[in-house]
């Protein structure tokens, strides 16, 4: 060790003191500064009943009262204008929703359980977010009166807990259910009441094509299982909805390149790749001396392309589909050999036209195995609505992949839009359907007779959770409000004309939307024919209580300051 002197040792004391001082103060914790001395500068913390508790409810509570006025048939649309500067106008609820962009953390949660709710079952995803926001609308009296949120969680839990297990499967006794998935007539009549709720009106004329396009997809075993992805949508614009048909194969939304228009019992090659002279990986330099040599590399280039093509037709195949260029070359030899040619630019479209025939689509440019290729009843092009399609239809008992599609026809592309999402619905709740056949009174009778059961067993329950428990009979009031509200009849008289029929034993009485401007009507019908699924709205109402009580768990939000720059102020 080197020696050192005393002004060097001093200097080393200086630096450990220092070093050790510094250490100390970044540990160090101001206690007078609380929660903002803890944190990084620039976060938000809320906390109390007042603070998160109740602005979690409002929250939710305003968008609940968005989506409320879309509840039912006579749910007015929203316009909705995203941050590209698309226009949306439906009255889906989750719709509506995703494209709304919403940012409180207490909303999101309402948010994504409509998201569950229309991937699971593609219905009823305005139940959940109107119930669970009337749910917590009804917390902030109680919050007032002094119960806890502990107390109004224990209540909301127990109610919710005999509404699914001992209330809602009883009602399912009072409807038939749906026996048989593969009958048209039985489809119908659970499809036809979620079309009505997206789109009044257009049911009957729905309702038969969205059943006809789902008895295409099942099996040949006689099986009810339907694919909702092997029910596919081709919007044309243009004439009116009852122009719409169902194709049982694929259709493609541009016509065929070559001059020929059709061939039946097809075998299709399916292209990834464009038909076309493929470019070298390695640039390279050719050398031409004279006018020979220019011209022998011109027909070894169309020689080798006819190859190609030869081999394709000499397999057997009848029609050529591209998901890339075709060149004018590969067009000419196609021509020749009698083939037929598409061009699909859409990988997705690509991979649903595979699924349609069974074929295999090739990264190859040749002569395609008899595995890879696909067959097709028939192929032909037809213009609808002065645009060509190509159809590559199937007859009934092909032993190819069932595929089929529903050619809607409408006036305008919000409209067109708009019904593919009913028609997205319907699918879905076909599905269900073939899963879980039992059914339920619609039109808020479901909920009126669910809301005077709970309020009974709320007089059983001695504790004070028995005043949560009436706010959550009182919520569920919600549905046939609306509904009566929606439709322009007066609220309080219908609420009270559908409670004094189900208190005396009519317990399928619904909200009758027909009802408006009949004089001396009570706008309730005793045997209402609106049906919904048992296992639609067993999901909602599970899915509205998971949410509200998450919310109403929460008694404090930290928000962390947002990552990025400031935004600029206009």
């Amino acid at each position: 060790r080197p020696h050192t002197t005393d002004d060097d040792g001093l200097l080393l004391l200086r630096y450990y003191h220092t070093k050790h001082r510094t250490t100390m103060t970044s540990m160090a914790y101001n206690t007078a500064a609380g929660l903002g001395g803890m944190l990084k500068k620039g976060h938000r913390n809320m906390e109390g009943l007042e603070g998160a508790t109740i602005r979690n409810v409002e929250a939710c509570r305003e968008i609940s009262a968005i989506t409320r006025t879309s509840l039912g048939p006579n749910g007015m649309n929203k316009l909705v204008v995203n941050h590209l500067g698309r226009i949306i106008v439906t009255s889906d609820c989750a719709t509506i929703v995703k494209e709304l962009e919403i940012e409180h953390p207490a909303a999101k949660m309402l948010q994504l359980a409509a998201e569950a709710q229309d991937f699971e079952c593609g219905d009823g995803t305005n139940l959940v977010v109107s119930f669970a926001g009337e749910l917590l609308s009804q917390t902030e009296d109680l919050f007032r009166m002094g119960l806890h949120p502990s107390d109004v969680v224990a209540g909301f839990s127990k109610a919710g807990d005999k509404l699914l297990n001992d209330y809602l499967p009883p009602m399912a006794e009072l409807v038939a259910p749906m026996v048989d998935g593969t009958k048209k007539e039985e489809l119908e009549r659970v499809v036809k009441p979620v079309l009505a709720a997206k789109h009044l009106g257009s049911e009957d004329i729905l309702a038969p094509l969205v059943a006809e396009a789902c008895l295409g997809t099942m099996s040949n075993s006689g099986a009810s299982t339907i694919s909702v992805e092997s029910v596919r949508v081709a919007k044309i614009l243009g004439g009116d909805i009852t122009q719409s048909h169902v194709v049982h194969g694929f259709v493609a939304l541009r016509g065929l390149e070559t001059t020929a228009l059709s061939a039946k019992d097809a075998k299709v090659a399916v292209f990834g790749c464009g038909i076309e002279a493929s470019a070298t990986e390695a640039k390279g330099t050719v050398l031409m001396k004279n006018a020979d040599d220019l011209k022998s590399y011109n027909k070894s280039e169309e020689k080798k392309m006819e190859e190609i093509v030869k081999g394709i037709a000499d397999a057997g195949v009848k029609v050529c589909v591209s998901g890339g260029t075709v060149s004018e070359m590969a067009l000419h030899f196609i021509e020749r050999y009698g083939m037929l040619c598409l061009r699909i630019g859409s990988k997705w479209e690509l991979r649903r036209l595979c699924v349609a025939t069974g074929a295999t689509a090739l990264v190859r440019l040749g002569a395609p195995t008899p595995d890879e290729m696909g067959h097709c009843d028939e192929v032909y092009q037809r213009e609808i609505g002065g645009k060509p399609v190509t159809i590559f239809s199937q007859n009934e008992g092909s032993k190819t992949s069932k595929l089929s599609t529903i050619v809607l026809r409408a006036s305008t592309s919000s409209v067109l839009a708009d019904l593919e999402r009913a028609i997205d619905d319907g699918v879905h709740a076909a599905k269900t359907a073939c899963k879980d056949g039992k059914l339920v009174p619609g039109a808020g009778a479901t909920e009126m007779e669910l809301s005077l059961k709970i309020k009974s067993f709320a007089d059983t329950c001695p504790g004070l959770d028995q005043y949560a428990i009436r706010a959550f009979a009182k919520a569920l009031e919600v549905v046939p409000r609306t509904l009566a509200e929606n439709a322009g009849l007066d609220q309080g008289r219908v609420l009270a004309a559908l409670g004094a029929a189900h208190v005396s034993g009519k317990r399928c009485a619904g909200v009758d939307i027909d009802a408006i401007g009949v004089t001396d009507a009570s706008g309730v019908s005793e045997e209402t024919k609106v049906l919904d699924l048992y296992s639609t709205k067993a999901s909602a109402f599970r899915l509205a209580i998971d949410a509200s009580l998450t919310v109403l768990r929460v008694d404090q939000i930290i928000m962390s300051k947002q990552a990025g720059g400031g935004q600029t102020r206009g």
